[in-house]
């Protein structure tokens, strides 16, 4: 009798002992750079890559922090100073500034004038008179140069604000250049953090997938046994489809920081890499 009963016993507990282990082996089924496990035919819902096979496209590896595998944010500020359109159009226009500050220093010089001539052959003046022996002899041949300068009333008193005007602009376009510089700093920090958090975002994300996966495959199993209500199945199932919702929507942001930070810095993702 006792012998039945321990028969009778050891039949629930073996398929309660294996619905566990059912349970832990797909919890801990490994995630990150490839694919989750895909679920069992019939009622599964459908299985995508995860985001980590996009980043293995890019080079990096998603289990590592990227922070990590990224050059030094100065390196990357030096890149996009030398890439960005607005810091090579500020650049032009100090550069414009200060050449016609320059010139507006010598621009006075446009007062003064030189010259010079030279003249050959007899230029006899013919002379009448009762002395004609006294008049001017020949001129023969002979040269002349000279410089002449003249100044206007706004040249002696016009000229200094002019100075002023074309230093004070030339400042202006080199501070606006330092403004262009800071901003440019700014943004690229702020697309920077935002790559970090989308990265962590999505870590969080897939473990969340992974839990649920688990449990709907634990679900489905027990439903086949008969131990629990369709609604309880289909409760997992709706659970599992919202993280796989939330995980793509993750892997997008994630693949959107990324290339936002290489359009910005200008240059090609893999540059950005550490060697």
């Amino acid at each position: 009798m006792r012998l039945h009963t321990i028969n009778r016993l050891k039949q629930p507990l073996l398929s309660l002992a294996g619905t566990v282990i059912l349970g832990m082996i797909v919890y801990t089924a490994g995630y990150g750079q490839g694919n989750p496990p895909t679920t069992p035919t019939g009622t599964q819902p459908a299985s995508t890559p995860s985001a980590a096979v996009t980043a293995d496209s890019m080079t990096f590896d998603f289990n590592q922090d990227i922070s990590v595998q990224l050059i030094p944010f100065e390196d990357m500020f030096k890149l996009a100073l030398a890439y960005s359109p607005t810091i090579k159009f500020e650049a032009a226009v100090a550069a414009g500034s200060q050449a016609s500050y320059n010139l507006s220093k010598v621009q006075i010089l446009q007062n003064l004038t030189g010259y010079a001539n030279y003249s050959s052959g007899n230029q006899a003046i013919l002379s009448t008179g009762t002395n004609a022996s006294d008049q001017l002899a020949q001129i023969s041949n002979g040269y002349r140069y000279g410089v002449n300068v003249a100044f206007s009333i706004h040249e002696l008193f016009g000229r200094p604000q002019q100075i002023r005007l074309a230093k004070a602009n030339y400042d202006a376009t080199v501070e606006r250049k330092r403004l262009a510089e800071i901003q440019l700093r700014r943004d690229l920090f702020n697309l920077y953090q935002d790559l970090l958090l989308s990265q962590k975002i999505l870590q969080i994300r897939l473990r969340d997938d992974q839990a649920s996966l688990a449990a709907y495959r634990i679900a489905e199993v027990e439903l086949q046994k008969g131990k629990i209500a369709p609604e309880a199945h289909a409760f997992n199932s709706n659970r599992y489809a919202e993280t796989r919702a939330t995980v793509e929507q993750a892997k997008t942001s994630f693949i959107k920081a990324i290339y936002a930070l290489e359009l910005f810095v200008g240059v090609p993702i893999r540059q950005l890499k550490r060697m």
